[in-house]
């Protein structure tokens, strides 16, 4: 029998596919797309994930340079600019599309010998108390322990389990995103547009004024994309060229002189009506569980999705293996961890599209957030929002970083790839053998106390008694070898 069936092979599926192998469980990938998709999609990762990605390796693949992630210096919160650079925990980003992190997730999961089933479109699903069987098109039936839906904000796993999909819908606005070309004589010299009549349109921005948003990415290596946002238009029509340089002469109140893309491609020619943020009912039934975009969905301002999907799938992944394996059941801690997050995105991603709005009154608020936004306690706050790094779990124990996404300790880059528990110990002293088919222990004659970090590299646990540690062991994984 399967451990396994992964029912989407995107990003979140795939990751998800890799935390399972590391942990020694067996997923088989279920994609009904019979080769990737070269739709443009998200731009890269955003948030505490960057710093995942490096601590499973994946970094540097993504990046095609060595080295680890740094800060960077400022990022965007509704259409505002947000300061970094004197914050003591700035955002991580890693400007990669879609589309590669999807082939170094493929190649990462073809390493780990992951059966990754193209064409395959799961039709059908019966639990009883032992597996689930799938229902596969035009196929045999697949069993297997679990069946994860990491098959988007469509899911066809959550309408087969029952799984409802409350939200808001919101169908005033309408959006364009268009590769394009402008005359090099209105680009500056920091990748800025400099457009007669309006003034400078920054780079990587989003620049709202009292008639919508525009952004401006010149994203290096191909042509630049440039995106609109307004409200009160009919929804109806072909997006064009035409189209997206008249929404753009409308938000600046002059003409935009752009041009159709000059390479190869695939472009981007898009437009979007209205919106949704919704969040599933819950994350589980029975052997079913949903990930990503088929448990939520939300704006995609400020690029969280990647960051939660990710996330999701290395919090399931080491659970899923443990359960597998009959080591301990802590599958139900998967939605009691990841619904918050999401509503968190959910309530800043609303926020963000409030700002962005035109209109008399939301330039009144955004003068006064503007004063917020001066204040140093602020620009932290919304910097730990948009990474995650204010997430803090339930541990069932206390203690400093306990529940929190284990900070840089120690250069932990190597420690982390294999996908394993680590403790850390400062003393030599601490004994975890029970658990060592779990747990690797490593000296850390630096430390100040012992920290034990889960798969996910949450913090389990910190301190120097046996007792509270062999507690949290037990906890996490099982009671051990004795």
């Amino acid at each position: 029998m399967i451990d396994v069936v992964i029912a989407g092979g995107g990003p979140t599926g795939l990751m998800l596919a890799c935390e399972l192998a590391l942990a020694g469980a067996r997923p088989v990938v279920l994609e009904r797309l019979a080769e990737p998709g070269i739709e443009r999609r998200a731009n890269g990762l955003v948030g505490e994930v960057v710093r995942m990605m490096d601590r499973r390796g994946l970094y540097e693949r993504l990046t095609g340079t060595p080295g680890a992630p740094e800060p960077v210096r400022g990022f965007v919160f509704g259409a505002f600019p947000l300061p970094l650079a004197d914050l003591h925990h700035n955002l991580y980003t890693l400007p990669v599309p879609q589309r590669r992190i999807e082939e170094v997730l493929t190649e990462r999961a073809a390493e780990l010998g992951v059966d990754v089933r193209r064409g395959h479109e799961v039709t059908g699903l019966v639990q009883d108390e032992d597996a689930v069987t799938i229902e596969v098109g035009g196929r045999e039936p697949v069993r297997a322990r679990f069946l994860v839906g990491a098959d988007g904000g469509h899911s066809v796993v959550r309408k087969l389990a029952g799984i409802g999909f409350p939200g808001v819908t919101s169908d005033e606005a309408v959006s364009y995103s268009a590769d394009v070309s402008v005359p090099p004589e209105i680009l500056g010299p920091d990748g800025e547009l400099v457009v007669p009549g309006f003034g400078v349109v920054p780079p990587f921005q989003h620049l709202r004024t009292e008639r919508g948003m525009i952004t401006w990415a010149p994203f290096p290596g191909r042509n630049p994309t440039l995106n609109t946002m307004e409200w009160g238009l009919p929804a109806d029509g072909e997006a064009s060229l035409a189209e997206v340089r008249a929404s753009a002469a409308r938000m600046l109140g002059v003409d935009l002189p752009l041009g159709p893309p000059t390479d190869e491609g695939p472009h981007l020619m898009r437009r979007l009506f209205g919106g949704n943020t919704r969040i599933a009912e819950r994350y589980r039934d029975r052997r079913v569980f949903l990930l990503g975009d088929a448990a939520h969905v939300h704006s995609a301002i400020g690029g969280p999705g990647l960051n939660l999907g990710l996330q999701d799938a290395v919090n399931l992944g080491w659970k899923l293996a443990a359960a597998v394996r009959g080591d301990v059941d802590v599958l139900d801690t998967y939605e009691s961890e990841r619904r918050p997050v999401a509503q968190r995105v959910a309530m800043h991603t609303q926020a963000q599209s409030l700002l962005l709005r035109p209109g008399g009154e939301v330039t009144a608020f955004r003068e006064l957030f503007a004063e917020l936004l001066a204040l140093r306690g602020t620009r932290q706050h919304l910097a730990d929002l948009l990474a995650g790094a204010d997430i803090r779990y339930d541990m069932g124990t206390t203690g400093e970083l306990v529940g929190q996404f284990a900070p840089d300790l120690v250069d932990q880059r190597d420690l982390t790839h294999s996908g394993r528990a680590l403790l850390l110990d400062p003393t030599g002293l601490l004994d975890a053998a029970p658990w060592r088919k779990s747990v690797d222990v490593v000296e850390m004659p630096d430390l100040d106390c012992a920290f034990l970090l889960r798969p996910d590299c949450f913090v389990a646990w910190a301190g120097a008694d046996q007792d509270g540690l062999h507690e949290a062991l037990t906890r996490w994984f099982g009671p051990g070898t004795h």
